[in-house]
């Protein structure tokens, strides 16, 4: 209430005798003294005595209008607010109606109010906030961010209008534009803990995380009661890796807020990174009993369900992903049934698409053999990367590039490739897990790898170590090209498969005289099977090669995170995925290092039984 001064609220009192002006005058400055000292009963009985004094003053009328919204009695303050504009339409007059409006759920009034407020007065930055709230609550957020850029522009130092323009900012994805506005009312509030929060969600946004964390620690102490900031805190130290502190800031958070779904989903998913499954499981068990959280929570249940083993229900629970709001789907649109497994499918044509990402496209064709054993016509459609390769797979009638727009043949039925292990019924015992089941690659790329390798005077070994960076565990997977040089033997030849190779890896691999790069050739995974059948080993980070070389039945040995992706299983060092792959994990400590030294000792047993 700082703000109700009589020349705030347009509270002039009309001139009358002297002695009644001035009587007049202290009633209404002694209303808005009890108004702002919280006093309401106080007020009301000062402004019912101004009222008495002259009930035809419209400030007067104004004055008990403002002590009706304080009291929350919206109707009557519509009633006096529009008996003072009646016979003074003042801005601010006008202000305290539509206020009065939009508390009754009048909100088309109250816009229609408010914009009339401005046109008197347009140079008022406080109407154009107050609009833009009322357009806020009227869900058009685009106009309401115009009256606040409006506001801001009149009065620099308006901290609100600053700060609810970066919020609607924010909302729309302009990080950069909304980062600015709440530095600007951070620089006029440093203490106020929603700012501080919402400044923190937006430099979040922009990858600024330590900057973000700085900012929710500070909100944190600000309102330590405030379990969404608790929240978002152990989230942003989740992504950090500090996995303790970011446990206990979820805790703290539910201890408020018990239900809250994010909060659940966080701190089960900590749980997962610490290695403590079962708790893990019973913590997204709880959260998909919550509506907004049972997708995820379902879908992140099932990669755990599926990471112990147990696909009877994990297989099942993963059909959840497709109700996951933001996780990648790269399932096309397609007319006709979707195939679930029911039903017979002799003689028809099954359209199967590659609906995740390359690794587990390469992973999963090998169950379309078995769909074509029972008398279908498959049509497989995949990233336009692996066509190449895969247009010879047992049982494929027609290979199709998935992103170039492919005419699609006539067919019966469409069906995603994620699909297939659920309707086959694969459990841990019952996988197919041919030593390979790729389409070898053709005489005339090997015999032109040959060709670039030169002759074979060592063993050959090929290494990859970062993915794609955009994957949602990147910064789990991959690891620096430096770590890997540890392995480099005089004894072998090795041969960089990395097909991107980051900025920071690149200086130190040109470097290297004794690595070959093969970047420059891989142009498709047709190519880089033909140079991995021409090596002796593949040793590779979790990435899409991990499946092509073990797929291709090559000795593939793979570096994991601490908690691998779920076709890894826990606990052991072979894949009952890939017969030829050999998995080498990290222990408690989350490190690299002694994964490499693991790595580099099994190298040197390798070669001395290969003298």
């Amino acid at each position: 209430m700082a703000d109700l001064d009589s020349r705030a609220t347009g509270l002039q009192p009309k001139v009358l005798g002297e002695e009644h002006s001035k009587r007049l005058a202290e009633l209404h400055a002694l209303a808005l003294d009890h108004l702002q000292e919280g006093k309401l009963l106080k007020a009301q009985s000062a402004a019912k005595e101004a009222f008495k004094l002259d009930g035809d003053d419209p400030a007067t009328l104004h004055l008990m209008a403002v002590v009706s919204v304080q009291g929350g009695q919206w109707d009557h303050a519509v009633e006096w607010a529009s008996r003072a504009i009646r016979k003074d339409p003042q801005p601010v007059y006008l202000a305290t109606l539509g206020r009065a409006l939009l508390n009754a759920s009048r909100l088309d009034e109250a816009l229609r109010v408010f914009d009339k407020a401005v046109q008197l007065k347009p140079s008022d930055a406080e109407l154009w906030q107050q609009m833009g709230d009322a357009l806020i609550q009227a869900r058009r957020n685009s106009d309401a961010l115009l009256c606040f850029r409006r506001a801001f522009e009149l009065d620099s130092g308006h901290a609100d209008a600053a700060y609810k323009a970066g919020h609607l900012l924010h909302g729309a994805g302009q990080l950069a534009e909304a980062l600015a506005y709440l530095n600007h009312s951070v620089s006029l509030l440093p203490d106020n803990a929603q700012l501080l929060h919402t400044r923190a969600l937006v430099l979040n946004g922009l990858g600024r995380i330590e900057e973000a964390t700085a900012d929710c620690r500070r909100a944190v102490q600000l309102d330590p009661k405030n379990a969404d900031t608790l929240g978002n805190l152990g989230a942003l130290l989740r992504a950090q890796g500090h996995l303790e502190e970011a446990l206990s800031f979820f805790d703290r958070s539910l201890k408020i807020k018990p239900n809250a779904g994010k909060a659940i989903v966080g701190r089960a998913s900590v749980l997962a990174d610490l290695g403590r499954v079962e708790e893990a499981m019973s913590a997204y068990k709880r959260s998909a009993a919550i509506l907004s959280e049972h997708s995820r929570s379902v879908w992140n249940l099932a990669l755990l369900q599926m990471l112990t083993g147990d696909f009877k229900r994990g297989l099942k629970g993963m059909q959840a992903r497709w109700d996951v709001p933001g996780l990648p789907n790269g399932y096309p649109p397609l007319p006709g049934p979707k195939w679930l497994g029911d039903g017979e499918i002799a003689g028809k044509t099954i359209l199967v698409c590659a609906d995740e990402g390359l690794g587990d496209a390469i992973q999963l064709v090998r169950y379309i053999p078995l769909l074509a054993s029972r008398g279908a016509r498959v049509v497989l459609i995949v990233q336009d990367a692996l066509r190449p390769l895969l247009s010879n797979m047992e049982g494929v009638s027609e290979c199709l590039p998935g992103s170039s727009g492919a005419r699609l043949p006539p067919f019966d039925l469409h069906c995603p490739l994620s699909n297939l292990p659920l309707i086959f019924g694969t459990r841990l015992e019952t996988i197919p897990a041919a030593v390979s089941y790729l389409p070898l690659p053709s005489q005339e790329r090997v015999q032109a790898w040959e060709s670039r390798l030169g002759p074979r005077a060592r063993r050959r070994v090929g290494l990859v170590w970062s993915g794609n960076p955009e994957h949602l565990n990147d910064h789990n997977r991959s690891i620096p090209f430096h770590m890997l040089t540890g392995l480099l033997d005089d004894r072998v030849s090795f041969v960089s498969l990395q097909k991107d190779v980051r900025p920071n890896d690149r200086a130190e691999l040109l470097a290297r005289t004794d690595i070959f790069d093969a970047a420059q050739h891989l142009t498709d995974f047709a190519e880089t099977a033909a140079l991995i059948s021409c090596l002796d080993l593949v040793i590779t980070v979790d990435t899409s090669v991990a499946h092509l070389s073990a797929a291709l039945g090559k000795p593939t040995w793979i570096l994991l995170p601490f908690m691998p992706d779920y076709r890894w299983l826990l606990n052991r060092e072979d894949s009952p995925w890939y017969p030829t792959a050999r998995l080498f994990r990290q222990t408690h400590a989350r490190e690299y290092a002694s994964v490499v030294r693991r790595v580099s000792e099994a190298l040197a047993g390798w070669l001395d039984k290969a003298i």
